[in-house]
C-alpha cells in the first residue's frame, strides 16, 4: 500500500458520480432479466453463460437461456464467450473492494472472489481482497483503505450465512455496497445468499423419488442459519411426500467427519434403521462413509448417501458423491453484476435475492433396496 492518500473527492464530484451511476441504472441486461425471459432460475443462466462444470444442463435448457440473452441484446457483442470463457462486462471501472470476515480457512470466499473476478477482469477492473475477521477495530479500517485506494465499489461477504451488523463507515461510502451470502436487518444494501430451504427440500424429494421413505440425516450446528434452513427443507419434502417425520432419524452434529461417522452409528443401530442418509454437508458424508463401510454396508445398493456442498473431495469419494452445488461462484457473479443496479440515496430498501443450489448426481444414490424387493 503506498504511503501517499488520494485526496477526498469534493462534494460536486461526489454528486456528479451518483448522478452518472443512477443515468446506468436499468441500462444493461443482466442474468435476472435473461433468466425471467428463459423461465429458470438465474443461477441456472450463470451455469449456462459461464460454462460452469459438473452441471448437467439439457441441450433445450441451454439452447433457451441463449435465446433469451440474445432476445434481450446481452451485453456482450457475441456470444464467442460460450466457447472462450471470457467473463461478462461489469459496469464499474477500476478497482473493486472485497472484503471477508475469514479467507485463509474457507474455500467459500475463494470460490466467491474467483466468480467476482471473471465477472469484472473482462473490462479491465481487479479485485482488491482483505480479511477483516469481524475485527471491530480492523474492518472499518480496512475498508476506509480499501476507499482510499480509489474502488469503485465494494463487496462484503461473511463465510457463514446471516444477518450482520455492518460499520458505520459502510453507510457512509459514496460507491455501490453489494452483499454477499448475508443481509442486514435495514435491507439497505442489495444482498444474495443460498436457497437452503429449497435445497434441503431438493435433496430429500432426490431420495424419496427413488423409493427411500426412511431418510435419515445429520445436520449441522443448530445455531446456524445454514443448519436451521437445510432442516427446514428435509421436513418439507417428506410432508409433501407424505412421509411422517420422525425425531430419531434427525442427529445433530458440527459438520465435521467424526461427527458424521459418530452421527451414522447412532442411525444404524436404530431398530428401524434408515434406507438413505442426507448429510447436510459433503465433510458429514466422509465420516458416514466411513461407518457404513465399517459396517459392512454397500453404497448405493444396500444404502444411499447424499451431501451438500459440492467440496472437492465429494468427486473422489468411492463411490462418488451426489451432492448439491452452494452456489459461491454464481453469488459471486451476481454481485458484480448488480453494481449497475445500485442506487446511491438513503432510504432504500433491497429484496434478498437467493439463488439454487443445484444438485449433482453422481454415484451414491440408488433406488431403494426395501421398495425393489416389494416390487418383485
Amino acid at each position: 500500500m503506498s504511503d501517499t492518500v488520494e485526496d477526498k473527492p469534493t462534494e460536486n464530484s461526489r454528486t456528479a458520480r451518483i448522478a452518472s451511476r443512477r443515468k446506468r441504472v436499468g441500462k444493461r441486461v443482466t442474468m435476472t432479466d435473461i433468466a425471467r425471459v428463459a423461465g429458470c432460475s438465474q443461477a441456472t443462466v450463470s451455469f449456462v453463460l459461464n460454462k460452469t462444470p459438473g452441471i448437467k444442463l439439457a441441450a433445450e435448457t441451454r439452447e433457451r437461456v441463449i435465446e433469451a440473452a440474445r432476445s434481450l441484446g446481452y451485453a456482450a457483442p457475441s456470444f464467442a464467450h460460450l466457447d472462450t470463457g471470457d467473463a461478462l462486462t461489469p459496469a464499474v471501472d477500476g478497482k473493486i473492494g472485497f472484503v471477508v470476515d475469514q479467507l485463509a480457512t474457507s474455500p467459500e470466499a475463494v470460490v466467491a472472489i474467483e466468480g467476482a473476478r471473471q465477472a469484472s477482469w473482462s473490462a479491465g477492473n481487479i479485485i482488491l481482497v482483505a480479511q477483516t475477521l469481524n475485527d471491530p477495530d480492523m474492518e472499518p479500517r480496512t475498508i476506509r483503505a480499501l476507499h482510499e485506494q480509489g474502488i469503485s465499489a465494494l463487496i462484503y461477504m461473511a463465510i457463514f450465512t446471516r444477518e450482520v451488523t455492518l460499520p458505520a463507515v459502510v453507510y457512509e461510502l459514496d460507491i455501490p455496497v453489494i452483499l454477499l451470502n448475508c443481509y442486514t436487518a435495514d435491507h439497505a444494501f442489495p444482498a444474495v445468499v443460498p436457497s437452503e430451504i429449497a435445497g434441503g427440500q431438493h435433496s430429500t424429494r432426490h431420495l424419496i423419488q427413488h423409493g427411500h421413505r426412511r431418510i435419515g440425516t445429520i445436520t449441522g450446528e443448530p445455531w446456524m442459519e445454514a443448519a436451521k434452513d437445510r432442516l427446514k427443507g428435509y421436513r418439507r419434502a417428506l410432508a409433501t411426500g407424505d412421509i411422517p417425520f420422525d425425531a430419531e432419524l434427525v442427529i445433530e452434529g458440527d459438520w465435521s467427519a467424526s461427527a458424521g461417522y459418530a452421527a451414522t452409528k447412532e442411525l444404524l443401530a436404530l431398530k428401524d434403521r434408515p434406507t438413505a442418509i442426507f448429510c447436510q454437508n459433503d465433510r458429514t458424508a466422509i465420516g458416514c462413509y466411513e461407518a457404513l463401510k465399517e459396517a459392512g454396508m454397500r453404497i448405493p445398493e444396500d444404502i444411499s448417501v447424499i451431501g451438500y456442498d459440492d467440496e472437492e473431495i465429494s468427486r473422489h469419494l468411492h463411490p462418488q458423491l451426489t451432492t448439491s452445488v452452494l452456489p459461491h461462484r454464481a453469488m459471486g457473479r451476481w454481485a458484480i453484476e448488480q453494481l449497475d443496479a445500485v442506487t446511491l440515496s438513503s432510504g432504500m430498501r433491497y429484496p434478498i435475492t437467493k439463488l439454487e443450489c443445484p444438485l449433482v448426481e453422481r454415484l451414491s444414490v440408488a433406488a431403494c433396496a426395501q421398495e425393489i424387493s416389494l416390487l418383485t
